[in-house]
């Protein structure tokens, strides 16, 4: 059976260069879940207004039909997704088996001041604090792990390919 990791968090947790580090060290097929938003919602993170669960789901929708074709090919894969809420963890486990949720962390601070030193991402600061009131952290019957962005993206890497094995 493959295994695809949904790498998770709020923005700023570092989860684009995260999933990237491990499709390279692994050679799994990537998607960065940003670039599978509808423009209509990228167009309104960037003006700074927050999604709802109707802006989400057909979002999601493609985040799943990706990851499930990769697993009709035999594929193991890695995608990168906020996948704040429950729900949203439960609509791409329904898309395909073996899905398992990276859970990146970290301090409000440390996200902003990511946030704020990023270039040319539609993803404003002023939207952290919602993502972070939305949040909903895995719960026990989830199949995944948190890992601390405190660490340095290599060590987070390591940490998540130990998680795994």
């Amino acid at each position: 059976m493959s295994t695809h990791l949904v790498v998770m968090g709020v923005s700023g947790t570092g989860k684009s260069t995260v999933a990237r580090a491990l499709a390279e060290r692994l050679g799994w097929p990537f998607a960065e879940g940003d670039d599978l938003h509808p423009a209509a919602n990228v167009a309104k993170m960037a003006a700074g207004i927050a999604l709802e669960d109707a802006d989400r789901w057909p979002w999601l929708d493609a985040i799943a039909a990706w990851t499930a074709g990769q697993a009709a090919e035999g594929n193991s894969t890695i995608v990168t997704c906020s996948a704040l809420r429950r729900a949203y963890r439960d609509r791409l486990r329904d898309g395909v088996a073996g899905t398992v949720f990276v859970h990146l962390f970290g301090s409000p601070d440390l996200l902003a001041e990511r946030m704020g030193a990023r270039k040319d991402h539609f993803m404003p600061a002023s939207l952290l604090p919602s993502q972070l009131r939305t949040l909903e952290p895995l719960e026990a019957d989830e199949a995944g792990f948190m890992v601390d962005v405190e660490l340095p993206a290599a060590a987070i890497v390591d940490e998540v390919l130990d998680q795994l094995h």
